[in-house]
């Protein structure tokens, strides 16, 4: 539950700097955050990444 504050957070304060700076490449990077995430979670599994990657793809 903390890293979905962590995530509301990152992207209320890129949101505040692009609407303040008029920056709006900074929006890009709770995206990027959250697919680091993602791909973090995945390598801690302890099955081989390959395997773990094709066993999600195949869920239904």
């Amino acid at each position: 539950m903390v890293i979905l504050y962590v995530f509301l957070v990152l992207s209320g304060l890129c949101l505040l700097v692009a609407l303040r700076r008029k920056r709006f490449g900074v929006l890009a990077v709770p995206f990027v955050a959250i697919a680091l995430y993602i791909v973090a979670e995945i390598i801690l599994v302890p099955a081989p990444f390959i395997d773990t990657v094709k066993f999600i793809f195949s869920l239904q």
